[in-house]
């Protein structure tokens, strides 16, 4: 028997795995008719899956946690137990803007703490307050930009004016100058890049070397009604994300992702976030940054709640949250590394043994424990060299 199931996503290349469990029959193999819903906005896909249009979706790690502790309409408990990717997204500026920084592009995007208080002697310069387009308050990335301008002085809520984008409308805004710049996920700091309207001043992999993105989120009453569903879903995702990953695949990989219901943009365009060959200014050659987004390797699906509570810590910083023990508890309770498990149970998919782990402490290649197989972890360093223990998180907000 074959079960339909609808889940939202956005024109992102984090939009991979799903788009190959359809198209190459990972999903269709574990009893599964994928249908999915393309649209425009992290509001509107948020809502589909509240109010039951979708059974699931591609949704930014912290927006699954807000809207578990309500903070942008009433509580509605998601889980997520499989996360789609890590890294992938981009600052870009407007090449105006960039020449009051480094001139070396690469030694720019290595150096981001010193980029970071470049950026903000550059904010004095500019003709304003500089305009700097997220994608959605409770986004990944602008979480970490939030982090990585806070670590130069720069406060974002006053010095730098925030305003919410829709990922596929970003470079458009940048031609009609209604933004200086932007911080989104591949290929559209590509595609300003490419435009001539914009150069990379930060890459989100530089800032969190293993940075939380997409999550696949369900509503977890249906997760809990669904698990056979669910379980199967999430095996299908594993083997659509081992293929993703093959470099072997990656030119196949972007041009099914360029067709017009995915993500309707150049191959290769699509092809540099996947291959890890990153142009950072109009002209220049591409960088290589073979972490620029992982989808398999390294247990890149494996929800753990540490990296939850990191993204909750964040939230009650910037006082979006009153953080308190029952809150805390709700942000990590999103992740579901129970339901992961249970799904790949039968599987010889190594699975950490842990849920959770200081997050920021690994400076090399790890080997941890895993119930089968050999598991290696990728150094997950914040820019700045601090660490989060997710037992201590009153400790790390009185850091700041």
């Amino acid at each position: 028997m074959t079960t339909c199931l609808r889940i939202a996503y956005l024109p992102l290349t984090d939009s991979a795995v799903l788009a190959v469990a359809r198209e190459k029959g990972f999903a269709e193999e574990e009893g599964i008719a994928l249908d999915l819903v393309r649209t425009v906005s992290w509001a509107t896909l948020r809502d589909r899956l509240i109010f039951g249009q979708v059974q699931a979706a591609h949704m930014l790690a912290p927006l699954a946690i807000a809207v578990t502790l309500g903070l942008s309409q009433q509580p509605a408990p998601l889980s997520a137990p499989y996360k789609l990717n890590v890294n992938g997204n981009m600052l870009v500026m407007a090449r105006e803007f960039a020449q009051a920084l480094d001139p070396d592009v690469a030694a720019r995007l290595d150096d981001p703490l010193g980029t970071a208080h470049d950026f903000a002697a550059a904010i004095g310069l500019w003709k304003r307050k500089p305009v700097i387009g997220v994608v959605h308050r409770f986004s990944s990335h602008a979480i970490m930009l939030r982090y990585w301008l806070a670590s130069a002085g720069v406060d974002p809520d006053r010095d730098v004016l925030l305003r919410v984008v829709p990922p596929s409308l970003t470079v458009e805004a940048m031609r009609a100058g209604e933004i200086d710049g932007f911080i989104a996920g591949e290929p559209w700091g590509s595609a300003a890049v490419e435009a001539g309207l914009a150069e990379a001043v930060a890459i989100g992999e530089r800032i969190w070397r293993r940075g939380v993105e997409k999550v696949l989120a369900f509503r977890t009453p249906w997760l809990e009604e669904n698990p056979q569903t669910v379980d199967a879903l999430i095996r299908a995702l594993v083997r659509s994300a081992a293929w993703c990953d093959d470099p072997a695949n990656h030119e196949a990989l972007a041009h099914l992702l360029s067709q017009p219901h995915f993500v309707d943009q150049p191959a290769d365009l699509i092809l540099r976030a996947l291959s890890g060959r990153i142009v950072a200014r109009p002209d220049m050659a591409p960088l290589d940054m073979p972490d620029f987004m992982l989808f398999s390797r390294e247990a890149t699906p494996f929800p753990w709640r540490s990296q939850a509570l990191w993204l909750y810590s964040q939230l009650a910083r910037w006082k979006m949250v009153d953080h308190t023990p029952e809150n805390a508890a709700k942000a990590g309770s999103v992740f579901r590394p129970d339901i992961f498990r249970r799904a790949l149970a039968e599987s010889n998919v190594p699975i950490p043994g842990a849920s959770m782990k200081v997050e920021g402490a690994v400076a090399s290649p790890l080997a941890v424990g895993s119930k089968r197989g050999e598991l290696t972890l990728g150094p997950d360093r914040f820019f700045d060299g601090r660490t989060f223990d997710p037992e201590h998180i009153e400790d790390f907000l009185k850091s700041f």
